[in-house]
């Protein structure tokens, strides 16, 4: 039932039975994810010591081992009452060679000799990074190429393969004596793992059904006859039944048939051949251009069958519209790990920021010992991180996942002195990418766009000029005073001011006020204003409470002031936990840089990555025309006729859900009650939630047939929000899983909806299987 190393001691015969179990298991389902003989593989089953390293002072060395699962690594320990260790892949954020994390840069030498030795673990959840130092370079090398290979191939999985990897490793564990044979008792164990619970007769008859040998165990056969009977999708085979029209299976016009009529895409024949060609797993069927019930759930299983849709996978947007004229993925106070007070400072929060898709990070710049500036949270107990060290971190990490422009959010309380040693910084460590002048010959009028900005990072900032200085030799003061940022000024809201003072200022160097170029900060007063008297590249803060108000009273001067401006919107400072507002109606009114504390895991973080799911998840999307036009009438909050009003009906049902995972795992005889909440979110219309009933006792596949009706007005604002979770009647619900995605990115037809866990990683074998279909109102 798995495969790898040996579980436990057995004869020559016995393990002559047990490798071939494996090696087909393998072949068959994918648990050694198309790696068999792989050396590298091979040298993480076998295992090996490493030196783990906490602190200059801590440091022992484990034995640790790619387990049989291939997706599990355990940690051994020397002490005799200490339960050993293990991590899931699953878990992994990334893998790095040498000494790349803030853990390593302080506790292992820089001598190339060491570096050579050394890699880190790092973790999707806010487990701590495991670094490591292994005896040699060859062997950390090894250790590194071998956990990215397992890590790519187990990500590289298709749905249906990561429902078998999950089921036979289910499997695995409740094979007590590891003596690859099914019993009854095993069997009612296993089934309890995989979150359904059935009452003893039924378990006794699905037992006997399958142990055709009369034996009393399942072994080889009768455990796949026992998979198949117990995975069989009823509810596919009425979908494909009613296409299949050929000797019992769908022909390829048969197939074409159910793309137009159900899934409505608007596809040849040619396609539908391609789809044969790519998921039928029968040779003469395939060569019959059928598909078979296994090909046809193959292509639910894949993204061609996903809710999402694959053409929005990549980068499909105009990239050319100047920078303001999109949604920009942004970050508050990026260095945070944990609350606003008293948590830790990171360079590890912007790496996994940036490779998120974030395209504007947040540095609170305060001067530091031996004339290095620091960054950290002014006025509370977080700790302290070098700016150099955050500046190295972006360099190394900000185009990564995308190439497209990040700006650096400078909130600047730093002396003279050290405002120009953060100018030598950026300069020194950014080089080439540092955007240090307008594009172009001439004084722009307009911003340039994020595919002629792809590569460069811009810093938003005080300047002590405007931009048509860097055309006329630039002959400004070295130093001159500014007011501050406004998100600074609120620091000090609650402090005395001296009598008659209105304003604080600060006192900003020519060197770092010259790295301003696009994003000038000053301070908003009005709308009016900002259109007589301030520039294109001249942005104004907004606290979220000041942005809630201006989006709900004065939505349509917001949405043309946003058509020439950035703005940039950040939580409250009442904020203290990390938490987050609703980005939502900011959105709704054209603001661009909406500011979320990243570190946080909440419904609005999901409804940001939604935002950014399509166009290659680059950080950049476009706004909606009406969010563009000057002669745009749109007003979210009083809806009138309008090219915003493309009026829809959605008809969802909610049809089953598979393998969801337990939620209490402590308790492996506690079984999820799952029910599923459908919610919609954007314009003020168009919100809405409605909820399915709850199944006892079945988080395996549970099975609803509910059926939701949706009125959206502004299809092009609205986001569709999937979330499973455990009923309660006692307490609050536990959340199973969620996906969100955008109105315009939903497939219409029979879809399967992948799940994510609250901090937005893949949970690989759970989803919901629905029906959506969308027509005009």
């Amino acid at each position: 039932m798995s495969c790898g190393r040996k579980p436990s001691k057995r004869t020559k015969s016995q393990e002559f039975i047990y490798q071939e179990q494996c090696k087909n298991v393998a072949l068959e389902n994918g648990i050694r994810i198309g790696l068999e003989g792989d050396p590298d593989l091979q040298f993480l089953l076998k295992g090996g010591d490493l030196v783990k390293v906490k602190s200059a002072s801590w440091r022992k060395t484990r034995f640790f081992q790619l387990s049989e699962d291939c997706k599990t690594v355990r940690q051994q320990t020397s002490k005799k009452f200490k339960k050993d260790s293990s991590f899931t892949l699953e878990d992994v954020y990334s893998v790095r060679y040498g000494r790349q994390t803030e853990g390593m840069q302080k506790y292992t030498d820089s001598d190339s000799s060491v570096e050579a030795r050394c890699f880190s673990i790092v973790f999707k959840c806010r487990r701590s990074n495991l670094d490591l130092m292994a005896s040699s370079a060859e062997e950390a090398k090894r250790w590194v190429s071998g956990l990215q290979k397992v890590i790519n191939s187990m990500e590289n999985l298709n749905r249906l393969q990561n429902s078998e990897h999950w089921f036979y490793d289910c499997m695995r564990k409740a094979d007590k004596n590891a003596d690859n044979k099914m019993s009854l008792k095993e069997l009612k164990d296993f089934l309890r793992k995989i979150n359904i619970l059935v009452d003893d007769d039924y378990a006794e008859m699905l037992f006997k059904k399958c142990d055709t040998s009369h034996s009393g165990t399942l072994e080889g056969s009768e455990i796949k006859s026992f998979y198949n009977l117990l995975t069989h999708r009823q509810e596919v085979d009425v979908i494909y039944e009613k296409y299949a029209h050929t000797n019992g299976q769908m022909s390829s016009s048969d197939l074409l048939n159910f793309l137009h009529n159900e899934q409505r895409e608007p596809v040849s024949l040619d396609y539908a051949h391609e789809l044969i060609d790519k998921f039928e797993v029968d040779e003469i069927a395939k060569q019959n251009k059928h598909l078979s019930i296994d090909g046809f759930l193959m292509y639910l299983n894949h993204e061609e069958g996903s809710i999402f849709n694959p053409a929005h996978k990549a980068v499909y947007q105009d990239m050319h519209q100047p920078l303001n004229h999109y949604f920009i993925s942004s970050s508050h106070n990026t260095y945070l790990v944990e609350d606003q007070l008293k948590g830790p400072s990171s360079t590890e929060a912007y790496v996994k920021a940036l490779t998120k898709g974030c395209r504007c990070v947040e540095l609170d710049c305060w001067d530091g010992e031996n004339g290095e500036p620091v960054i950290y949270h002014g006025y509370t107990l977080t700790s302290k991180v070098l700016f150099k060290d955050v500046i190295k971190a972006i360099k190394d990490y900000a185009f990564k996942n995308s190439q497209y422009p990040v700006i650096l959010s400078l909130e600047n309380h730093c002396t003279i002195a050290q405002q120009k040693t953060m100018a030598h910084h950026l300069i020194s460590i950014l080089g080439s990418a540092l955007l240090t002048q307008p594009l172009g010959n001439n004084m722009p009028t307009a911003f340039p766009g994020p595919e002629e900005l792809k590569g460069r990072i811009l810093i938003k900032g005080k300047r002590l000029n405007q931009l048509d200085a860097a055309f006329n030799n630039n002959t400004t003061e070295d130093v001159d005073s500014v007011s501050e940022e406004d998100e600074a000024a609120e620091l000090k809201e609650d402090k005395p001011k001296p009598k008659g003072k209105t304003c604080n200022k600060i006192k900003l160097a020519k060197e770092l006020s010259d790295l301003v170029i696009y994003c000038k900060s000053v301070h908003f007063r009005n709308f009016e204003h900002s259109r007589d008297n301030q520039a294109f590249y001249e942005m104004a803060s907004f606290k979220e409470s000041k942005a809630m108000d201006l989006a709900e009273l004065s939505a349509m001067g917001f949405i043309h002031h946003n058509m020439d401006k950035l703005s940039r919107i950040y939580p409250a400072g009442s904020r203290t936990n990390s938490s987050n507002y609703n980005p939502v109606p900011l959105w709704n009114a054209g603001c661009q840089i909406v500011a979320l504390n990243f570190q946080t895991p909440c419904k609005e973080m999901d409804l940001n990555q939604a935002l950014f799911l399509p166009n290659g998840q680059c950080g950049y999307i476009l706004k909606p025309e009406f969010l563009r036009d000057p002669g745009s009438q749109f007003d979210p909050v009083k809806l009138t006729v309008g090219p915003w009003l493309k009026k829809k009906t959605l008809h969802i049902m909610i049809i089953s859900a598979q393998q969801l995972p337990k939620i209490n795992k402590d308790n492996q005889r506690s079984i999820v009650d799952p029910h599923v909440r459908v919610e919609i979110y954007g314009v003020p219309d168009d919100n809405a939630t409605k909820q399915t009933h709850h199944i006892v006792n079945n988080g395996f596949n549970p099975m609803w047939n509910t059926k939701f009706q949706f009125t959206v007005h502004v299809p092009d604002l609205a986001l569709v929000r999937f979330v499973v979770e455990d009923h309660d009647v006692a307490k609050q619900n536990d959340l199973v899983g969620l996906y969100t995605l955008p109105f315009n990115s939903m497939q219409n037809g029979y879809r399967h909806v992948p799940l994510l866990t609250k901090r937005g990683s893949l949970i690989p074998s759970a989803g919901l299987f629905v029906h959506i279909m969308v027509l005009d109102a």
